[in-house]
């Protein structure tokens, strides 16, 4: 076999193997080496780099240097420091090759993060648990960034080796029979993925080559250097190996506002990125899903490629939890304070964004862009919670830590009516009461004591209790945001759970409830804490003030729902806390 390594970097790149010698790899073109060598499943093998004068390994030559992990490595089996293993992709015995793939439209997506989503914390625990998912009515599995990282635990946005599969999570082979086992139960996988950054430990990628821009940071680190080619095809080669080696059915792409260009491309990396993915699409003969995070509120994300957008196919819109987040809680501190505005639910609901071109007051600037009216509503996945809204909360806590069950029930509501894709987090759907909180497990104390003291400052400048923010490096802050599955069985729990098995089955019957169509989907504030929703023949009444209220239905319409006990001799009254769905009688 041919291995090869992008290394402009290096003068001399050797590949080392335990127990044998060092073999030298070929100067190519554009900074590329190449060697060929036999290598079985398991193999380890590293590079050895060789500096120039002023340049990486300047200091020797010799066999003292250190030898890197593959920046391609599929398996790190003892971690992002040492060796990679090679990994024999094509020797699993698939038993999807019917699997027709799945749209978004009409979906239902569920994220869910490895580690803390069973006890065990392991892609095959997480398979266990696929059928209770296909019952709940769930579409689409999303699973946080599975890619090597530092420590044993961690969200996985701090990941150094994109193309691994991180071996605390079961390795490649695991994650194979994951998604193997997600087909066969009728569930399409889609994988987060992060192109924006590299974590603060184990990144050896800028001794190969400028992986990074000099001079260019993002929130989370050094920016990504996007006018290098070979930076861009690690880009896209990687979201090609989930679809095409993985059978993954789609990406989340992580804050791909951060992903800063030039212009020195002619095209945008997510065009780019795009472009290949629906041609693979066209080869396979089965959907596949971008779905983009952005903060930007700007169309061009999901504008189609000809029309001078980037071609995604959905994103995230922030902009519907804070609205739903406000409208619950009344929190409206920070980013939450414009969406006190009554306005901003009825306004996300029939429009996809609050800030389209609004003045946003945590800015200090106008924001976003008007949505298109054709572009269709499951374009938009919109969510109550997410690992971030909750994880980057002080101490982790949930809508369930704060809320009764009765908003919790009209937030289930808002969730699966929504004119989007609707998306749950983990224990969403039975009020989960364990708290999920941001940890990292970094073995070098003083990082971990950096991420420990930056976290704190951070909530401390933001006016948060600094007694509240627990130690990111703690294993007890690991271990405490672990579901606890046998709560789910449990009073209103169960409860819970049971209204949103009966709401994903409205779905799936009532087709006013996934039409795409935004023409139909208007909305009204009619007073403190009463909105009118509607999406084409079916209304959502929530009435979240402390009075009853008697909605005022047509004629014909039927109840499909109700989250309290509305029903009265003389018509219809919504109780404080309580939503309905209504729309034409069978």
């Amino acid at each position: 076999m041919t291995i090869e390594v992008w290394a402009p970097r290096a003068a001399r790149v050797r590949l080392r193997r335990p127990g044998q010698g060092d073999v030298d790899l070929d100067a190519a073109d554009a900074g590329w080496w190449r060697t060929d060598v036999s290598l079985a499943a398991g193999d380890e093998y590293g590079f050895v780099l060789g500096g120039a004068e002023g340049e990486v390994g300047a200091e020797g030559d010799g066999d003292d240097l250190p030898a890197r992990p593959d920046p391609r490595s599929r398996r790190q089996p003892r971690g992002v420091h040492e060796l990679s293993a090679w990994d024999d992709a094509a020797s699993f015995p698939w038993t999807d090759a019917a699997w027709p793939g799945r749209a978004l439209a009409g979906g239902l997506i569920y994220e869910l993060h490895l580690g803390t989503f069973t006890p065990e914390g392991t892609l095959d625990a997480a398979a266990a648990k696929l059928a209770y998912l296909a019952d709940l009515g769930v579409t689409h599995v999303e699973l946080l960034p599975v890619n090597g990282f530092n420590g044993t635990h961690n969200w996985g946005y701090d990941g150094v080796l994109w193309y691994t599969v991180q071996e605390d999570y079961g390795g490649p082979e695991a994650y194979r029979r994951f998604v193997d086992a997600a087909h066969a139960a009728g569930l399409a996988v889609i994988q987060d993925v992060v192109y924006n950054h590299l974590g603060p430990a184990g990144n050896y990628l800028p001794e190969f080559g400028p992986y990074l821009r000099d001079g260019h940071a993002n929130t989370w680190g050094d920016s990504v250097d996007l006018d290098e080619r070979a930076v861009r095809d690690h880009i896209t080669d990687n979201a090609v190996m989930w679809l095409r080696e993985y059978h993954v059915d789609g990406l989340r792409l992580d804050a791909v506002h951060a992903l800063h260009e030039s212009g020195a491309q002619p095209v945008h990396v997510l065009a780019e990125l795009s472009a290949r993915v629906d041609a693979l699409s066209a080869d396979l003969g089965r959907p596949l899903t971008l779905i983009a995070e952005s903060d930007l509120n700007d169309p061009i994300m999901i504008t189609a490629r000809d029309a001078g957008g980037y071609g995604i196919h959905a994103q995230w819109v922030d902009d519907w939890h804070h609205a739903i987040h406000v409208a619950l809680t009344g929190e409206t501190a920070g980013y939450y304070a414009d969406f006190a505005d009554p306005g901003a639910l009825p306004k996300t609901w029939a429009g996809g964004f609050f800030h389209d071109g609004t003045y946003s007051s945590f800015r200090g600037r106008d924001w976003g862009a008007p949505v298109p009216p054709e572009v269709p509503s499951w374009r938009f996945v919109e969510f109550a919670q997410d690992h971030d809204q909750i994880g980057n909360r002080a101490a982790g806590d949930r809508l369930s830590q704060s809320l009764s069950y009765d908003r919790l029930a009209v937030a289930a509501v808002l969730t699966m009516t929504a004119p989007g894709t609707p998306m749950l987090f983990m224990g969403e759907e039975w009020g989960a009461s364990t708290p999920w909180q941001f940890f990292t497990s970094h073995p070098e104390p003083e990082l971990a004591e950096a991420v420990r003291a930056g976290r704190t400052a951070e909530f401390a400048a933001m006016g948060w209790d600094e007694s509240l923010v627990p130690d990111p490096n703690d294993p007890a802050t690991f271990a405490r945001s672990k579901l606890d599955w046998a709560e789910a069985a449990e009073g209103d729990h169960a409860r819970l759970l049971a209204l949103y098995r009966t709401l994903a089955r409205l779905r799936r019957t009532h087709p006013e409830l996934t039409d795409p169509d935004r023409a139909g989907q208007r909305a009204e504030a009619v007073g403190p804490g009463r909105w009118i929703l509607r999406r084409g023949a079916a209304t959502v009444w929530v009435n979240l003030s402390p009075e009853p209220w008697r909605p005022d239905l047509a004629p014909g319409d039927a109840v499909w729902l109700a989250t309290a006990d509305a029903a009265t001799s003389d018509g219809l009254v919504l109780p404080p806390d309580a939503a309905v769905v209504v729309g034409p009688r069978a």
